[in-house]
């Protein structure tokens, strides 16, 4: 039974400009349906350049005042944002399952992560130190550490909540202004956070806008006058990014998916083991860019890892989001549901055997719900399509293997370069193995852990720059040189 209360989702959002809401000169709309009802829970403003010019001249007459307050006061005010956000977070968590159909035991979760990705930003960002180079007796070399100015900032759907806290909160803490597109899907909790900030951080500091990315994306990536882009999206999207940045020689951070692999020893601890590919496979409905879909299991305890994890998925609780027991919801859209059945479907064409699941679920009080049952396929080559592209969906596929060297190849055979898991009892091998695979973030005996602090990103075709850790700081800031010279008389060219 659900425990948690009802609270009201406007009918309609304008964009967030200024501290305000402004209605889009473009007139178009998205409807936002829910994923559990099919029912229309609001509208957003489907943004065109011009809405995406008046944002971005907001954030920029804003960015100097919010740089000259300093680390102190710009960390203080984030921190009061955390505050207000972890006092209302029943209220954000339910929101957040609403928008997107995840449990309410991850959304709650989400909420207080994002609370502390504000708050270890807003500490981090008050140890910035700029270096001092003696040239001479008289001439002193400093290097400084200043914001970048108005960046522009693209989330993904899957952790909307999440997503805007913890990319906007290096980008304020640095002392820049943001242009947040808000995904489509899932506008929700960012414009709720939004207006929440609303009350604390100075007009134009915090701007937020939707539209599809065609339009809205491609007008805030072209902009001259925004310094920095930083996308979560597609490996398709990514290149297009890249190339309509490049125009303007901005900077760019990309975090592109994953078709990420478990590698499981011989000598792992199977019960570990187990539990941490249902987590991989499975935490927000396999909807996550590390998503450990890809299971290597080394052929003498692949068939009981099987086996532990078959046994394992009929009790993971899938059902109603707002059931504080409930670990697993439902897809976040309808065309998205569509394309994992596709996947599941293209799975057996080519051979593969399902040996769980693969079909749409029905939940109880939930008939146009987008559920779908969690699904583990065997008997899959390297080459197939399942194998191969990211399903973002709850579904795995089993494949086995018999040397280290072997797997390790394996796993580093798709383009893709974001996550690994690793396994197995040996930490020689396993510090090895996390050497050898190519990935910008490993697990050694444990599977989706995002700590603040730690430098999350991608290699190969899955993104460069690194998020939720202080490098991610020094990406929204620039190094600016001075050199002061301290002798009273001038000096000639050749001295």
């Amino acid at each position: 039974m659900a425990a948690q209360r009802a609270y009201q989702i406007p009918e309609k959002y304008d964009l967030w400009i200024g501290n305000e809401w402004v209605p889009s000169h473009s007139n178009d709309v998205l409807e936002n349906r829910s994923p559990l009802t099919g029912e229309v829970l609001g509208t957003v403003p489907d943004a065109n350049e011009q809405d995406i010019t008046l944002a971005v001249q907001s954030a920029e007459a804003a960015w100097r005042g919010w740089s000259d307050l300093g680390a102190r006061k710009r960390a203080n005010l984030l921190l009061k944002v955390a505050d207000r956000l972890v006092e209302d977070a029943e209220r954000f968590a339910w929101l957040e399952t609403s928008d997107t159909g995840k449990p309410w035991r991850e959304s709650i979760a989400n909420v207080h992560t994002a609370a502390d990705r504000l708050r270890y930003f807003a500490g981090v960002s008050r140890a910035f130190e700029g270096s001092t180079l003696p040239v001479s007796k008289n001439i002193l070399s400093m290097h400084l550490r200043e914001p970048l100015g108005v960046v522009g900032i693209m989330g993904a759907w899957n952790f909307p909540l999440n997503m805007f806290a913890g990319k906007i909160a290096p980008a304020l803490a640095a002392g820049n202004s943001v242009v947040y597109k808000s995904p489509e899907p899932t506008p929700i909790t960012t414009f709720e956070l939004a207006r929440l900030m609303g009350e604390i951080l100075p007009p134009g500091v915090v701007n937020v806008v939707t539209g599809v990315g065609e339009r809205a994306g491609a007008s805030l990536v072209a902009h001259p006058d925004v310094r920095k882009i930083s996308l979560t999206g597609s490996v398709e999207t990514g290149p297009i990014v890249m190339a309509s940045a490049a125009r303007t020689t901005k900077r760019i951070t990309l975090e592109l998916g994953g078709k990420n692999a478990q590698i499981v020893y011989a000598d792992a601890d199977l019960k570990a083991a187990a539990q941490g590919v249902m987590l991989g496979a499975f935490m927000n409905q396999g909807q996550v860019c590390t998503s450990g879909s890809r299971i290597f299991a080394h052929r003498s305890v692949a068939e009981e890892l099987q086996a532990r994890v078959i046994e394992m998925i009929p009790k993971l609780r899938v059902g109603d989001p707002f059931d504080p027991d409930t670990q697993m919801g439902s897809m976040v859209y309808r065309e998205h549901l569509e394309s994992v059945m596709r996947y599941i479907e293209l799975g057996k064409a080519e051979g593969g055997t399902i040996l769980t699941g693969g079909k749409r679920l029905e939940v109880d009080g939930y008939p146009n719900g987008l559920f779908v049952e969690p699904t583990l396929f065997s008997g899959v080559h390297d080459d197939m399509t399942v194998a191969c592209q990211e399903i973002f969906g709850p579904v795995a596929t089993v494949h086995v293997f018999d040397e280290e060297d072997e797997v390790i190849a394996r796993a580093n055979l798709l383009d893709y370069g974001l996550a690994a898991g690793i396994w197995s009892q040996d930490l020689g091998r396993a510090h090895r193995t996390a050497q050898a695979v190519q990935a910008g973030r490993v697990w050694i005996n444990c599977y989706n852990l995002f700590p603040s602090g730690a430098g999350f990103g991608g290699t190969k075709a899955s993104g460069f720059g690194r998020e939720d850790a202080f490098e991610t700081l020094l990406e929204f800031t620039q190094t600016k040189n001075v050199i002061m010279d301290f002798a009273a008389e001038r000096r000639s060219f050749y001295d």
